[in-house]
């Protein structure tokens, strides 16, 4: 998170930044239990103030680095399925949208013709979890291509867009 980038888009819509930023509450994680913790800590926050939106960077990183290898594999899903659990009872009890990141590696079963040799992170627990799945991907330049992945209400499509110093744009050529 950088507020400096908050600011600057506050700005081009012509709000206050400091405004901008007091409506935000932030929190880095340093291992997955303590993501869990957090989870309890926006939970109180929430019910003092109204929020809209929780964004969760990398929902699976922690997840992967505090349980490594084939032989904490279950652990590993089975805890994150709890982490994904919070948070959707959070959204249902707050009426806020949550909106996850996660990682992609390169799928070892992919044929080497397939259009996209990557997959996500966290499996059939992750994609249970959300209700639509964005992938997002460098296009040329600044471009940037999003592509509804899974969705039960929109089809797959493919949207650019480019990302400048006042935030999210339109495409350029």
């Amino acid at each position: 998170f950088r507020p400096k980038r908050l600011e600057q888009i506050a700005e081009r819509f012509g709000m206050d930044p400091a405004v901008a930023l007091e409506n935000v509450a932030y929190a880095r994680a340093h291992n997955s239990e303590h993501q869990m913790e957090l989870l309890k800590t926006a939970a109180a926050i929430m019910s003092q103030d109204r929020y809209s939106l929780m964004v969760v960077d990398s929902a699976t990183a922690l997840f992967r680095t505090d349980y490594t290898g084939r032989g904490e594999l279950s652990e590993r899903q089975m805890q994150m399925a709890q982490f994904l659990r919070q948070l959707t009872r959070l959204a249902e009890e707050f009426g806020i949208a949550i909106v996850i990141t996660n990682q992609v590696v390169a799928n070892p079963d992919g044929m080497s013709f397939a259009k996209d040799s990557t997959k996500p992170i966290g499996g059939n627990i992750i994609a249970h979890a959300s209700t639509t799945r964005l992938r997002l991907r460098k296009g040329r330049g600044e471009n940037r291509i999003c592509t509804v992945y899974d969705s039960p209400t929109l089809p797959e499509a493919d949207a650019q867009f480019a990302i400048g110093p006042n935030g999210v744009c339109d495409s350029t050529d």
